[in-house]
């Protein structure tokens, strides 16, 4: 049976993980709210929020889960020409509401969004005191790509992420990790395996040890404050041989 989570209690603890569905996997809880101090509780303990309109609030840890260690993402030959074409800018936390609501929008492959407004919200809410972050790229003055997602400690908890333009997402994903990597972070979390990640780097993990690194890591000391690094070039991730490059 689900756990019934109490919404007028956001710091009530979530059951362990051990016990999430199988089918469908990692469905552990339903019910109470999208406050800041449960949502922060429930990243630190591998579990995030994700439902459609019209559905009570479901509360996920899938095993195993998708990571992406920063300086092991892998950047192809032919993206690596895309950021040395200089055809985007890049920046970080200069318009998380507008990448937000890019990321909400109609896919092609979807029919529905699951960033309903409630979820928005929340992140909003989150972007505000400083735990969600967005990384923006841009063809001139037009938002062409961008991606966000949660910072506890030294792990970055990846929601979603969005292209308008070819390469736009993956190059938002190249500076992301180069900046973590910078601030010594130690685990991307990418919650389902797809193949856009696979091809990056992305690999699997036994849920059990995740909940471990990421215990450690979101203990540490992070990147606080708001992470504003002015316009970059993508020419400026430079070619290390730790990113691969296929």
């Amino acid at each position: 049976m689900l756990y019934l989570l109490d919404p007028n209690d956001p710091i009530a603890p979530f059951p362990d993980v051990s016990f999430a569905e199988r089918e469908p996997d990692g469905l552990l809880a339903v019910g109470g709210d999208l406050s800041v101090p449960r949502l922060i509780n429930a990243y630190r303990h591998g579990i995030f929020p994700w439902f459609n309109a019209g559905d009570p609030i479901l509360w996920w840890s899938p095993d195993p889960r998708t990571v992406l260690v920063p300086n092991r993402l892998h950047i192809s030959r032919s993206l690596r020409k895309t950021l040395r074409k200089e055809k985007f800018s890049i920046s970080m936390d200069r318009a998380f509401d507008r990448v937000i609501a890019a990321c909400s929008g109609p896919r092609a492959d979807s029919d529905g969004t699951w960033l309903v407004p409630e979820m928005i919200k929340a992140y909003q809410r989150l972007h505000r005191e400083g735990w969600a972050h967005s990384v923006e790229v841009w063809a001139e003055n037009d938002l062409a790509g961008g991606l966000y997602g949660v910072a506890i400690g030294r792990v970055f908890f990846g929601e979603s992420m969005f292209s308008r333009a070819s390469d736009a997402s993956k190059v938002a994903l190249a500076q992301l990790c180069l900046r973590l990597e910078t601030w010594e972070f130690g685990l991307i979390d990418c919650q389902i395996l797809t193949g856009h990640l696979l091809r990056m780097g992305a690999v699997q993990i036994a849920r059990e040890d995740f909940i471990g690194v990421i215990g450690q890591l979101c203990a540490q000391p992070g990147h606080s404050g708001h992470w504003d690094q002015g316009d970059t070039s993508p020419s400026d991730i430079p070619p290390n041989p730790l990113l691969g490059g296929a």
